[in-house]
């Protein structure tokens, strides 16, 4: 057999065996999807959330109290500026239908008399059709917020456990850990080893996206504010939260917000925040992710989409959101478990210490036989 054709033989069956074993681990995890994504998004969260927790121990604070003023106060920043967003939507949502009405007719009569010159019976004959369309699929739309009702409980169950997951990761991660090592005997050195860098890889990650994401909507609320759009404060914190799925989020978001744009100010509004957002994709592109980001996660952006696909499709928007911080940790890991500590160099020779002489009351004297007494 030709050598080529033997090393072919031996890297398929290999690569077969790795193909096999990556379908049936992604099958588990998508039928344990209900434990794995809270998992998985519990240790996003801990690791976002575990430096306050352990300012706190090193203060003096028990673990359990420590861990206990974490939670609350990340429960507290939640639920202010839940409760500031929507006091500010329910001020400004009919604000907003007011001038997306006044648009429409705006567009409505720049359809009449511009360019186009359509005429008004075309145009009523667009809407009747749009409501046609609406009323055939309600009994779709009516299944589809039942379904989505029992989205919700899995949602909220969901939930649950991932703030149990947090509490006890924060309060007895280490204890956790050393019990988890314990399991690998001899190995356990390098499991740690391996543990430690994706762990600090995770927490450069998650804090660095938790900054990149702050700019994103402080910028962009800032323009949206400016610009006289409402809900541009709901907007804002949209915009947030889908920075922390990169590349594709940003765009989801900044395109629900220049639609709300195009509705409220009109087209020219709406194509100036467009330029906005693009410039300052780019600006993150190239300043703040490599600057923030890039220290912990040094994929190439090709990489990121196909992680973003494969996360998506094995978990939805959740999935997602945790594929390149998961793929970030197995790439920091696995060098640290294929390397060898370094060998300890030999100890140095040494002459074996004198021994002690006797006192001089113990001192035998000359010709004292030193052998020892034998029975008998």
């Amino acid at each position: 057999m030709p050598p080529v054709l033997s090393v072919m033989a031996a890297w398929s069956w290999r690569l077969i065996v790795i193909g096999v074993v990556i379908y049936f681990s992604a099958q588990i995890i998508v039928r344990l999807s209900f434990v794995a994504l809270p998992v998985a998004i519990a240790l996003l969260l801990t690791a976002l959330l575990f430096p306050l927790t352990d300012r706190l121990r090193r203060a003096g604070l028990r673990p359990i109290w420590a861990t206990w003023t974490t939670m609350l106060s990340a429960f507290a920043i939640i639920v202010g500026l839940g409760f500031i967003i929507g006091t500010r939507a329910n001020d400004e949502f009919p604000r907003l239908i007011d001038q997306v009405q006044k648009t429409a007719r705006d567009v409505q009569g720049w359809l009449l008399t511009g360019p186009l010159h359509l005429k008004e019976a075309q145009l009523t004959d667009m809407v009747g059709e749009i409501a046609k369309q609406i009323n055939e699929q309600r009994s779709e739309i009516t299944s589809t917020l039942l379904s989505t009702a029992a989205v919700f409980i899995e949602v909220l169950a969901s939930i649950v456990l991932l703030l149990f997951i947090t509490f006890f990761l924060l309060k007895d991660g280490d204890r956790i850990w050393a019990w988890f090592l314990r399991g690998f005997g001899s190995k356990a050195p390098r499991v740690d080893r391996a543990g430690r860098a994706a762990w600090h890889t995770l927490s450069q990650y998650i804090h660095g996206t938790v900054i990149v994401a702050a700019i994103h909507g402080v910028i962009i609320g800032i323009v949206l504010f400016g610009m006289g759009v409402p809900l541009w404060a709901p907007l804002a914190v949209l915009i947030f939260f889908a920075s922390f799925i990169p590349i594709v989020g940003i765009f989801f978001a900044g395109g629900l917000a220049a639609l709300v744009t195009l509705g409220a100010k009109g087209p020219v509004f709406a194509l100036v925040f467009i330029g906005i957002l693009l410039v300052e994709q780019q600006l993150e592109n190239h300043v703040l992710q490599p600057l923030i980001v890039g220290r912990a996660v040094k994929f190439h952006p090709l990489a990121i989409i196909l992680v973003l696909a494969i996360g998506g499709i094995l978990g939805g928007i959740a999935g997602a959101a945790i594929a390149v911080p998961v793929a970030a940790v197995v790439y920091r890991a696995l060098p640290e478990l294929r390397r060898h500590p370094p060998e300890l160099p030999p100890a140095a020779p040494h002459e074996p210490p004198p021994e002690p002489e006797p006192p001089a009351d113990q001192a035998p004297c000359a010709g004292e036989d030193m052998s020892p007494q034998r029975s008998g």
